[in-house]
């Protein structure tokens, strides 16, 4: 019997072929704590060890990204907290304006096969690239931070076979909140969520990694993709083609659960307040007359070049209605600067829209975007819980950068396929 892309991945890293279920010790290839898990995860090193140190400077890196640029001065603490651990014991930081954790893991430091752990629950985003990648508590990440390894249970695989090509006007992000509101909330919990398929080869990097950041939004453990020609060319058009390889599950591999999904049957969705699995189609929306105040086009779901181009495409020769609001946040300055000079930027700003730094923006509720009292919100994030944006008394709703450029044109949710 073969394997599936997680047990091909741990059975690598444990020395021997392991099963869905068991305990096993896994060598961790990046550890990675951002500004809102860092400090905690630097107290229980302290506790464990006695002393701030890690078992490899160049496999543990450091984030400012959640609350960069700092609007408290407790915040602010937490950031020189970061700088000083990294001067300290040599981990790599990447500090305010550099980009979300989960990004930058995959332009500069992952390659297929690569076990990742993070202190951040969306560090799941690089399965994309064939890398068991998983959010952990912060004590979990200390101990990985200083022996260079950690405990798993191997998960079951949950199949997704992906069938044909989505429609113009359907992207990723319609897929995996279509796969969600399918399977629900727990449909995947502490599952690896493997997709294959001919599919597979019709969606690019950044529509990979849109569907593997929200595995943990179906209780996912991982969510995983093959590396193949397409992993290839992203790596060496960020400078790393030598770190790729190919892996794929075997063709023999036994699954908890298998799914075969038509992509040509995928259409605009939208997620309701107070789940991402609370999800509908978009035409029912438009039927709803949803008015929104304020629409975010970004995190480390959507932020990423493609998502702005296509939002640009919609946005070009239009205007932001009056009384909403549109944030767009690049995911990293990389994609920022690329944006910039391709022309997207300009066309976004001409239409009406806030250009934030490179970070996670307003989706954690912090800063840059908190809502007011009953106010409503459609963003690209991939989480729309009471209260996610700041404040419990405001609505947010999910959808694609397509969905979100429509809806700011019209100052309630629309159907981006009418712009294209």
């Amino acid at each position: 019997m073969g394997l599936t892309l997680a047990e091909k991945i741990l059975s690598e890293k444990v020395g021997r072929r392991v099963k869905p279920g068991e305990i096993v010790v896994s060598r961790v290839d990046m550890a990675v704590a951002q500004d809102g898990t860092g400090p905690l995860t630097f107290d229980v090193i302290k506790e464990l060890v006695g002393e701030e140190r890690v078992f490899d400077p160049g496999k543990v890196l450091l984030t400012v990204d959640h609350t960069g640029p700092s609007p408290r001065r407790d915040l602010s603490n937490f950031q020189l907290r970061m700088r000083a651990f990294s001067k300290k014991t040599g981990a790599i930081i990447r500090d305010v304006g550099e980009g979300i954790s989960h990004v930058l893991l995959a332009e500069d430091y992952v390659k297929p096969g690569d076990v990742v752990v993070g202190a951040d629950s969306h560090t799941c985003t690089v399965g994309a690239m064939a890398a068991f990648a998983t959010g952990l508590g912060s004590t979990d990440i200390a101990v990985a931070m200083v022996l260079g390894k950690i405990w798993f249970r191997v998960p079951e695989t949950v199949k997704f076979e992906l069938e044909g090509e989505l429609p113009e006007g359907v992207y990723s992000k319609d897929l995996i909140l279509s796969i969600i509101g399918r399977i629900g909330e727990d449909g995947a919990s502490y599952k690896a969520m493997e997709y294959s398929g001919d599919g597979v080869k019709n969606l690019s990097m950044d529509a990979r990694f849109t569907v593997s950041n929200m595995a943990h939004e179906a209780g996912g453990k991982v969510g995983l993709f093959p590396s193949d020609g397409e992993t290839k060319k992203f790596m060496e058009e960020n400078g790393r083609g030598r770190d790729w390889m190919p892996i794929e599950a075997d063709g023999d591999a036994s699954y908890y659960k298998e799914f075969r999904i038509d992509l040509t049957e995928i259409e605009p969705v939208v997620s309701y307040p107070h789940l991402p699995a609370n999800v509908k189609p978009v035409k029912e929306a438009v039927k709803d007359g949803i008015r929104v105040d304020q629409v975010v086009i970004g995190t480390c779901t959507n932020g990423r070049l493609e998502d702005l181009e296509v939002a640009a495409k919609i946005l070009k020769g239009r205007r932001v209605a009056k009384g909403t609001r549109l944030l767009v946040y690049p995911a990293s300055r990389k994609i920022y600067l690329k944006a910039m000079k391709s022309g997207i930027i300009e066309a976004l700003v001409e239409a009406g829209a806030v250009i934030g730094p490179p970070s996670c923006g307003p989706c954690v509720g912090i800063h840059l975007g908190v809502l007011g009292d009953g106010e409503v919100c459609l963003s690209t994030q991939n989480r729309n819980f009471l209260g996610r944006m700041g404040n419990p008394n405001s609505y947010i709703y999910l959808a694609s950068p397509a969905t979100c450029a429509a809806s700011a044109i019209e100052g309630r949710i629309a159907d981006p396929r009418d712009y294209l």
